[in-house]
């Protein structure tokens, strides 16, 4: 006689948060979700302060996060997760075609990048693939590649910012302002303000005092005044 499994083996559902502000749409995932079988939603949140409270509330596996949400950014939320819930992988849904959002999106920290006019087939897959451990991103222009040259943890600054974007960090961290810098490259200060917005992308900082101290102290470590 065949041996029954323990119920411990039993392989349970794949748990899912939804973090959207519309109703609607996260009524949609819901059902979508609760057809696909071995996945079932276990909260739903509007902003990302109640996100969070899910979070530690329901320990999700999967957080699928809208880029626009009530009162914050979807992309800090992903970031937040990253440092303190790991765990939990993210899929972020967009309106936003424009591939520097997906870019954006797994530079924060998320494992998948969706459009919302993605097919439904396409999102259950995605899902799945994540949870496998892949990184999955449906949009043109972002290809295989282009995941791989994103910067990494731990990977030195020089390799993660271009040249001029480095020149700018570095000047920085000498406590210059966005005039100064302009004078110093002879570029246009609106030019020096999409370097730093960039650079505060790329290294995953949210404010203009988090970026001053991240270049001042980078500066310390290579022993450059």
């Amino acid at each position: 006689m065949t041996a029954l499994r323990p119920p411990d083996s039993i392989e349970r559902p794949v748990e899912i948060l939804l973090v959207d502000d519309h109703l609607m749409f996260r009524e949609h995932l819901r059902e979508l979700i609760g057809r696909s079988g071995g996945m079932k939603v276990c909260g739903e949140a509007e902003s990302a302060t109640r996100a969070m409270e899910l979070v530690r509330q329901a320990q999700p596996d999967v957080a699928i996060i809208d880029i626009t949400l009530r009162g914050s950014n979807g992309l800090d939320l992903v970031k937040q997760l990253r440092e303190e819930a790991p765990e939990v992988k993210t899929l972020v849904l967009s309106m936003h075609e424009e591939s520097l959002y997906a870019e954006r999106a797994l530079r924060a920290g998320a494992r998948g990048y969706l459009t919302k006019h993605q097919t439904s087939s396409s999102v259950v897959e995605t899902i799945q693939r994540i949870v496998g451990g892949e990184v999955c991103v449906r949009r043109a222009g972002v290809t295989p590649e282009t995941v791989a040259r994103l910067p990494g943890e731990g990977q030195p600054i020089e390799e993660t910012l271009a040249g001029r974007e480095l020149e700018v960090f570095t000047l920085l961290g000498r406590g210059k302002g966005t005039r100064e810098i302009a004078e110093a490259l002879e570029i246009a200060e609106s030019t020096v303000e999409t370097y730093r917005s960039r650079i505060k992308d790329k290294l995953g900082l949210r404010s203009a005092a988090q970026l001053y101290v991240r270049a001042g102290n980078w500066l310390r470590e290579k022993g450059v005044s």
